[in-house]
């Protein structure tokens, strides 16, 4: 059966961060990630996590102006210096956080910018965080994201990522695959699941279209999950959508997983 988790930043947006811990146990989440958590003091989001009961499992690194439509930071060739102040804050996070994973976003490619030196900037700055956060048990992974919702990302497919991560060659860097971007790129999730899950740390899921909770879109989630457990995958499947109305509306998909 998969082991699921809530994304804290798309889910109980009703409520303040910090109350949303106690909200996802509430609802039948032990374990629950957050995209970028820099905007409150790691000790009160461990302290809420640890009141609630629940894992704090993933956290991205900063990344820069990425989510204002800039070109983000791990990919960026003029950027190292802020890339490694981010490290620095993310690595500072997760061990407060006690965090399995750290996602580093590739971000967007700079038209000014040789592409070959953008794709060897990135691969140079996962093995370098690899590397670091190996010290603390804590993997890192990166994601293919569609070009469609966010025009311009570096890598759109996992075949994109996996050469990417092979230039890398860190034993502590996988894959995160998230399942509607994949279905937002056209390809079929089955096979694509099975040709990359041995380099996938963690999995993330909404319908599509809309990226809303299972069951309002096209993807036949129910099935992927079980050809995932067929698969052998034991990590975490991250509910990461928009509730199409509130969050508890929302959450009818968990009741019949347990």
């Amino acid at each position: 059966m998969p082991r699921f988790a809530a994304n804290l930043s798309l889910l109980f947006t009703e409520l303040p961060l910090p109350a949303r811990f106690a909200a996802a146990a509430a609802a039948g989440f032990d374990a629950v990630e957050i995209q970028f958590p820099y905007d409150y003091p790691a000790p009160l989001l461990r302290d809420a996590a640890a009141a609630a009961a629940v894992d704090i499992i993933l956290i991205n690194l900063p990344a820069g102006d990425l989510m204002a439509g800039g070109c983000g930071l791990a990919s960026h060739p003029a950027r190292t210096a802020q890339f490694m102040a981010a490290l620095a804050e993310g690595e500072h996070y997760a061990q407060v956080l006690g965090v399995q994973m750290v996602n580093v976003l590739a971000g967007r490619f700079d038209a000014q910018q040789d592409a070959a030196l953008t794709r060897q900037t990135l691969a140079a700055n996962l093995a370098l965080a690899g590397e670091r956060l190996a010290v603390h048990g804590i993997r890192v992974t990166c994601e293919a994201i569609n070009n469609l919702d966010m025009p311009g990302f570096l890598v759109s497919t996992p075949a994109e990522l996996a050469a990417v991560l092979a230039e890398a060659a860190h034993p502590n860097v996988g894959m995160q695959l998230d399942l509607y971007h994949l279905a937002r790129m056209r390809l079929g999730l089955a096979d694509t699941l099975a040709q990359y899950l041995p380099q996938t740390g963690h999995i993330q899921f909404a319908d599509c279209p809309g990226r809303h909770e299972p069951g309002t879109g096209e993807l036949p989630l129910a099935q992927i999950f079980a050809l995932l457990d067929q698969l052998g995958y034991t990590g975490w499947c991250a509910a990461e959508y928009k509730p199409a109305t509130s969050t508890a509306d929302s959450l009818s998909w968990l009741a019949s997983w347990y």
